[in-house]
């Protein structure tokens, strides 16, 4: 059975907004579109960039080092130069707080 743990409240992470978080030593972002929220490792698979600081734009996530794109919601590298995929990881949320699967 999945263990989640809190890593914000939702208001924490406003729409459009993004949070980053460590999960057994493993740096984790957060976003919110649109109200939906969703977690994904936050290296880029391209040359290891922390995605967080890039822009949101819509459910893609942009580095800011070359450009590389990511679906937030499933992973997918939309843009090259990346091709890989990212891990993804469960959300969900439970009154006001939101939770991420645990890695473990």
């Amino acid at each position: 059975m999945a263990k989640f743990v809190k890593v914000a409240a939702r208001a924490d992470i406003p729409v459009g907004g993004k949070k980053l978080v460590e999960i057994d030593g493993v740096a984790v972002a957060v976003f919110n579109v649109n109200g939906s929220f969703y977690a994904i490792e936050d290296v880029c698979t391209h040359d290891g960039g922390n995605l967080v600081e890039g822009d949101l734009l819509g459910h893609e996530i942009e580095c800011p080092r070359h450009g590389a794109r990511f679906d937030v919601r499933s992973g997918a590298a939309t843009k090259m130069p990346a091709f890989a995929p990212l891990p993804t990881y469960a959300v969900k949320v439970e009154q006001d707080n939101v939770l991420v699967e645990t890695l473990d």
